[in-house]
């Protein structure tokens, strides 16, 4: 019997599985029925089976069996396999015949590779946690160390469920994800521990594994052991584990009073219980393909799980919630001493004031605040508005600038000077280009404003003289233009303000250093998928705002030379980029009584840092992304625009109906892959600001606050307004 999808046949001989392409075997699992049982001493045992049974009908394969254990108890197994557009589809019942002494179970549904059993002969992708082999990743996170024995992380930690290996020298391919988005709350009155018991877990694992031939693991004090037993394993396999663990991830204390000098590896399991009549029902999609690339294959892989899974778009008026927001930018920004800024962070849901302190860019974003300040309140008639925009762009260029031309970054007015915060290139590039917006608009009013050109000007030059040979920039200089972080990771981060300043000026050296800076960000950021460094906050790891910024530097590229290897450097950041957002969604509680996601879900957060928490950053894309869509025409941009113009909302009370004390406000960010959600539960002024900012722009280029607005206009006419730098300077 077999299933054919695409170019693999899935057959079944023996009791066992095999695929095959072109005559050969790619994967194959002699015992398709897994078993791992929670003994009455709490020892995690394995065991595995062929299916008895295994026939055909309307197209599926529908394979049974029963695995008993030593203690008594009894799994019975039902797998049905159906091939499909996506691939082959794996729907398993199990359920509990005879219950020994056994305290938990878990089952699992695998593929062993033939091509190779080292890890290292792999890339894998998991969305938001693995890329590649994780090489820019910090240390002592999972998939940072290729030869341990277990590499499974719940799937709620990953921005789509779904786990891919990749042969890198035959280019094969496979992934195990989830089929549906139908995960339910697991039980609140149980805390997760090293290796507890779950009935209502509905959450899965999906990674790859290894286990050493007569090794068996279990836990003490959430450590992982190593008993020597007599188990069967084929090899490296992709593996989906449910009820979900997460492990092997490095352990924490070393508890003092141990002589224990080998590394520490944690593993935490969830068991469903050992009861008769006890069902588990869950269905996996298995996807196989070939790609010549890492970059295609994450690009392929991540859009088939998206069109299954992605969550329906939220309901927001987008104009309404521009203009609510504005008028919170305008609420907090005031006049601190001889400063204009808006406060560094503020508690919900009352903007309780925690901090003052003003940054240039990233999570201040000072002069982008006072950029969009001043364009609202001349456009909208709102003097209050314009007023303080102006104020805070005069502020800045009052004070910020130093004699080597790069600006200060970081204000506090409670010292009344700036503070000895690093001088980030990615921040640089927030502060200047917004100032630079706001010496445009204020030059088309009539009101030429010389002092912040020259701003702009010095910090041009000063970008110009620092600029390394190879065109890069260094991640963080200090004052006095020594290196502060000798990464090179963020320079595509100022391409767009030295294209921009080009336009306004003409002088030739702007735009010589930003093309050479696009080269280094091409071999480097695009080619070797080197987007890390993004966030000031965190150290040089991969993350999702270095692929952001490589978006506008490549893109900013494009619009000014049209040349076609400026387009394939911004499609290849765009389709890194969007995996970080999570496309499905899940329930998660919160703590507290007054949070949208105690009413919308999680689907439009964001993973920040690789295996990180999530945020709304990906609300700054839409307007990139629908730019892209309509100079390539591809409608999956088009999709994904609307996607976080909308669901990026959801973490804020849109209607006022939160009870938060404006319409409009957010929580800045959080962790909800457990499904509780741990926050500072506060407001920094980017939140408002990235979702501000591309309303801003949609409007200015198209019209309107929503992508549906856009879509309304003519091809000719979309095409001819996104030519954005014909009437630019």
């Amino acid at each position: 019997m077999k299933l054919v999808c695409g170019g693999y046949i899935l057959s079944f001989m023996d009791g066992g599985l095999e695929v095959q392409k072109n005559s050969k075997v790619l994967y194959y699992n002699k015992r398709p029925m897994f078993v791992t049982v929670k003994t009455v001493s709490a020892i995690s045992e394995f065991y595995d089976n062929a299916y008895n049974k295994i026939e055909a009908a309307d197209n599926k394969v529908i394979a049974e069996g029963t695995i008993t254990v030593p203690s008594g108890s009894e799994f019975s197994f039902t797998d049905v396999y159906e091939a499909t557009d996506a691939g082959f589809k794996v729907s398993r019942n199990v359920k509990v015949l005879k219950a020994g002494n056994d305290l938990g179970f878990s089952t699992k549904i695998s593929l062993v590779m033939t091509e190779s059993d080292s890890t290292h002969d792999y890339n894998c992708f998991a969305p938001g946690v693995w890329y590649k082999q994780n090489e820019f990743a910090p240390d002592g996170t999972f998939g940072k160390d290729l030869d341990c024995e277990y590499f499974w992380r719940m799937e709620t930690c990953y921005a789509l469920p779904l786990f891919a290996m990749q042969n890198m020298t035959s280019g094969e391919t496979a992934v195990l994800s989830r089929w549906a988005a139908d995960v339910t709350m697991r039980s609140l009155d149980i805390v997760q521990s090293e290796n507890n018991t779950d009935p209502k877990f509905t959450i899965g694992a999906i990674g790859m594994s290894k286990p050493s031939s007569k090794t068996l693991n279990y836990l003490y004090y959430g450590f992982t052991v190593r008993k020597d037993i007599e188990t069967k394993t084929d090899g490296l396999s992709i593996d989906y584990i449910y009820p979900g663990c997460d492990g092997q991830l490095p352990g924490g204390n070393h508890y003092g009073g141990l002589d224990y000098n080998n590394k520490v590896k944690t593993f935490q399991r969830i068991n469903h219980p050992v009861e008769v009549g006890f069902e588990q029902n869950y269905a996996v999609a298995v996807s196989l393909g070939h790609y010549g690339s890492f970059q295609l294959m994450m690009r392929d892989i991540w859009r088939i799980t998206y069109d299954r899974l992605r969550d329906k778009l939220f309901d927001v008026d987008n104009e309404l919630h521009y203009h609510n927001c504005m008028k919170i930018l305008t609420q907090y920004t005031r006049q601190y001493g001889d400063s204009y800024g808006l406060p560094f962070a503020c508690q919900l849901p009352d903007m309780d004031i925690s901090s003052v302190s003003f940054q240039f860019g990233f999570v201040g974003q000072q002069p982008g605040i006072g950029y969009q300040l001043l364009r609202y309140g001349d456009k909208e008639c709102v003097p209050e508005a314009y007023e303080k925009g102006v104020n805070i762009i005069d502020f800045w260029v009052r004070t910020a600038m130093t004699e080597s031309g790069l600006p200060h970054m970081c204000y506090n007015p409670n010292i009344k000077g700036f503070e000895p915060y690093p001088h980030y290139v990615r921040m640089l590039a927030d502060g200047i280009e917004a100032i630079l917006d706001a010496y445009l608009y204020m030059r088309r009013k009539g009101d030429e404003r010389p002092a912040w050109r020259e701003f702009c000007k010095k910090t041009a030059d000063w970008l110009v003289n620092i600029q390394n040979r190879d065109g890069s920039f260094y991640r963080a200089y200090n004052i006095d233009n020594s290196i502060r972080m000798d990464s090179k990771s963020n320079t595509p981060s100022v391409i767009r303000f030295l294209v921009q300043f080009y336009l306004v000026s003409g002088d030739e050296r702007y735009r010589t250093a930003a093309i050479k800076a696009g080269e280094w960000s091409y071999f480097n950021a695009y080619l070797n998928l080197e987007y890390r460094g993004g966030t000031c906050d965190n150290t040089d790891i991969q993350d999702k705002e270095a692929g952001i910024y490589a978006i506008f530097g490549f893109l900013a590229l494009y619009d000014l030379t049209g040349e076609n290897k400026w387009l394939e450097g911004a499609v290849g950041a765009v389709d890194y980029t969007e995996t970080w957002t999570y496309a499905w969604k899940f329930p998660v509680r919160t703590l507290m009584p007054k949070h949208p996601f105690n009413k919308y879900s999680i689907s439009g957060q964001s993973i920040i840092t690789i295996g990180g928490g999530a945020d709304v950053y990906m609300a700054a894309c839409a307007y990139t992304y629908y730019r892209l869509y309509v100079i390539t025409g591809d409608e999956h941009y088009l999709d994904f625009a609307e996607f976080v113009h909308k669901n990026t909302r959801q973490a804020n009370d849109v209607d006022g109906s939160i009870g938060y004390i404006m319409p409009g406000l957010g929580h800045e960010s959080g962790n909800f892959t457990g499904q509780t959600l741990q926050s500072h539960y506060h407001w920094l002024p980017w939140c408002t600001f990235v979702e501000v900012d591309p309303s801003s722009r949609l409007f200015d280029t198209f019209g309107g606050y929503e992508i549906a607005d856009a879509q309304r206009l003519s091809p000719e006419e979309r095409a001819k307004r996104n030519r954005i730098y014909d009437s630019f300077a």
